[in-house]
């Protein structure tokens, strides 16, 4: 895979939104990385320019991230979701919505790398 991939980042806390995009700046793998604040926000620009892979948090207002991912999981299936919260309870939560991974914030950046790569790997996989 050669082109990137495109991240959304969603999270209604501007040092999470800008911790995630020095992250995931330092990747190669991606291309273009968008942010928003809230579940409206995120579906707004989901349907401008569809993303390969959304990282969601999940508690925000107007719209929280379950529900954005359940809405995210019904239209574009093929779009990757990586639910992001403080609290591994909400594990539970974020699988029966829809999500494709889970990621505890308390983790280190490796364990989002690596929730990444699986995602891309979901995107392309590889020829047989």
């Amino acid at each position: 895979m050669t082109e990137g991939i495109r991240v959304l980042v969603v999270d209604d806390q501007l040092r999470a939104r800008q911790s995630l995009k020095a992250l995931l700046g330092t990747w190669p793998a991606i291309r273009a990385i968008r942010e928003a604040v809230n579940g409206k926000e995120a579906l707004a620009l989901i349907q401008e320019s569809l993303p390969d892979v959304v990282l969601m948090d999940i508690r925000m207002p107007e719209m929280d991230g379950l529900e954005a991912t359940r809405r995210i999981k019904a239209k574009w299936p093929q779009v990757q979701v990586i639910v992001l919260s403080v609290y591994n309870e909400h594990m539970a939560e974020a699988s029966a919505a829809g999500a494709d991974d889970f990621v505890c914030k308390c983790e280190p950046p490796t364990v989002l790398l690596r929730a990444l790569e699986q995602a891309m790997g979901r995107l392309h996989p590889p020829a047989e």
